[in-house]
């Protein structure tokens, strides 16, 4: 089930500074086939929409059922996916590459990795990039793309553009295609961020304050979008606002829902 090499060469074809695309985050086989038939020329996994889809928060989902998940996934789809990996279910470099060599084995073109540990924190820098470096090492350049997501304004770090920068800047000498930056949501400092940068640069949209649009975001100089957990969130929110209503008697949430049999044919 690896990869195709064209799979991997289109996908990283889309990573432009201010191209801005639009990568959609799935949690099973079923969001997975919904959002290519769409027409999303790749997806990836989130591994909170994965973790809350089995019952539990996230961050608490084990390797062998993470990649279970990842591997319906990358079966139900033709379009490049990617992974995220989280802190890489590893304690050291070579575990990192293990990690990734075994989503490469079920057929991801790429993969997120974080630079927190296993408590919660930012991971030195030289450590961070050395797991960077190991991941890259059995991930051939053009053939996979490495996506060093860096926590820095999400863990309210005092000087987070700074830091931001200055990992990045390490991740990307340590083999990342792209520097993946969570947590940031002004259109000033994001357009900071990608000019200082200067790789492609990840931003989520949904995760927290003002939710900016695609042109916004490309004016910025912004790579990739990603949504994070956002939309497992919605479809579960709307699973709730169902149950409450169906409490009270009624049944108006199936109106507008798509068809049985069209889902039947979609997914036949």
């Amino acid at each position: 089930m690896s990869p195709s090499p064209d799979q991997a060469a289109a996908f990283l074809a889309l990573h432009r500074p201010g191209a801005s695309f639009v990568l959609p985050n799935v949690w099973d086989a079923g969001s997975a086939r919904i959002l290519a038939q769409v027409g999303f020329p790749a997806l990836a996994t989130t591994s909170a929409g994965i973790a809350f889809s089995h019952g539990v928060a996230d961050s608490t989902l084990g390797w062998p059922a993470m990649l279970a998940a990842i591997t319906r996934i990358t079966a139900a789809v033709d379009c490049p996916v990617t992974a995220d990996l989280e802190s890489d279910y590893a304690e050291d470099p070579a575990g990192v590459a293990d990690t990734v060599a075994a989503a490469i084995a079920v057929g991801v073109v790429g993969a997120n990795l974080e630079d927190l540990d296993a408590a919660g924190a930012l991971r030195d820098v030289e450590d961070a990039a050395d797991r960077v470096a190991a991941a890259r090492s059995c991930a051939p350049v053009g053939a996979f793309v490495l996506n060093a997501r860096t926590d820095t304004y999400l863990t309210g770090h005092p000087d987070a553009f700074a830091e931001t920068v200055r990992r990045a800047h390490r991740y990307v000498e340590a083999g990342a295609d792209c520097v993946f930056v969570p947590g940031v949501t002004d259109l000033a400092e994001i357009g900071r961020l990608t000019a200082e940068i200067g790789a492609p640069v990840n931003v989520v949209a949904g995760l927290a304050g003002p939710t900016h649009d695609a042109a916004a975001l490309r004016a910025a100089g912004v790579a990739r979008i990603s949504i994070g957990g956002s939309l497992t969130r919605a479809v579960l929110t709307l699973v709730e606002r169902a149950g409450r209503e169906m409490l009270e008697g009624t049944f108006g949430f199936v109106d507008g829902a798509i068809p049985y049999g069209d889902l039947q044919a979609r997914l036949s």
